[in-house]
């Protein structure tokens, strides 16, 4: 049932983004300006956009967990061959995931000194979930279970593979887009200079779509953490899922891992600036995630 509401919500977004172009181009030829004389196939372009828009997504999505392990340096704990702190991590995370009704995933610490966990993959049955060395030094049993419980409802929401799906949507139109209205500002321009205007503003129009289309995809990363935090509290209790997130708040200054630039998203914290770099940024405020917490009933 769950891969067939994903299905679903991938055929629908992609049919509002055909509706939207299709609106979009329609609007521009209204107006006079039509890509069709520039022997443009429309469908070719969206169909073009799409498959190259989704399939760096794609990639990251099904590269995730072993890019994760590589750059964090994760070990993932057997069972077998496990200390007596591994086992016990291992077992809080198994005692989660059966409450979860969620198949086992693997579970790895990596050696750090920032206070961060985080889950990724491609799949509920391939599914990742690594804590810092610096957090189980950091948090006691009880916060632990909340971290746990986070990133657990993470893979349960299908989190990575939404998230995928809207980054590849986002890049989508930042290609499109980009090709449509460079193709229209050749038009402003001397025949021998179109093929040079169409190429600048290209790129250049590739580089603001993705900048701003980055915004777009923050703004669901933070709604998908809310929704994890409200999952974690279902978990292991909204008293554990507060008293961690109100640990990471006491720790927010402590120094990040520079290997883990490209997991921010996927960690449990992740800093960020104020003014408009908010924007950007992948998590809300600890401080409105707690209050977000104590308001559930």
């Amino acid at each position: 049932m769950t891969w067939i509401k994903r299905i679903g919500f991938f055929l629908l977004t992609n049919i509002l983004v055909m509706v939207t172009i299709s609106i979009a181009t329609n609007i521009l030829a209204y107006f006079g300006f039509s890509i069709h004389a520039f022997g443009v196939n429309l469908t070719q372009l969206i169909v073009f956009c799409l498959m190259w828009g989704m399939a760096g997504s794609l990639v990251s999505l099904f590269l995730s967990k072993y890019m994760a392990k590589w750059t964090m340096g994760v070990k993932t704990i057997d069972p077998k061959n496990a200390s007596s702190l591994e086992m016990e991590i291992y077992r809080r995370v198994q005692s989660l995931a059966q409450r979860a009704h969620l198949p086992m995933p693997e579970v790895g610490i990596y050696d750090s000194p920032e206070v961060n966990a985080f889950a990724t993959g491609p799949s509920k049955s391939s599914a990742l979930v690594a804590v810092s060395t610096g957090l189980l030094n950091r948090m006691d049993q009880y916060e632990l279970d909340g971290v746990l419980a986070h990133e657990l409802s993470h893979v349960a929401n299908g989190d990575m593979v939404t998230m995928t799906l809207i980054q590849g949507i986002v890049n989508s139109f930042a290609l499109f887009f980009s090709r449509i209205i460079a193709m229209l500002a050749s038009q402003a321009v001397k025949e021998e200079m179109a093929h040079i205007v169409r190429f600048a503003v290209t790129i250049v129009l590739d580089i603001v779509f993705s900048i701003l289309g980055s915004m777009v995809v923050a703004y669901f990363s933070r709604q998908r953490e809310f929704r994890a935090d409200a999952g974690g509290a279902k978990l292991a209790g909204k008293d554990a899922m507060i008293a961690a997130l109100n640990s990471l708040r006491k720790l927010v200054d402590e120094p990040e891992d520079e290997r883990g630039a490209a997991l921010a998203s996927l960690k449990i914290s992740s800093k960020k600036g104020g003014g408009v770099l908010a924007l950007f940024s992948t998590h809300p405020p600890l401080e409105e995630r707690i209050l977000a917490l104590k308001s559930l009933r």
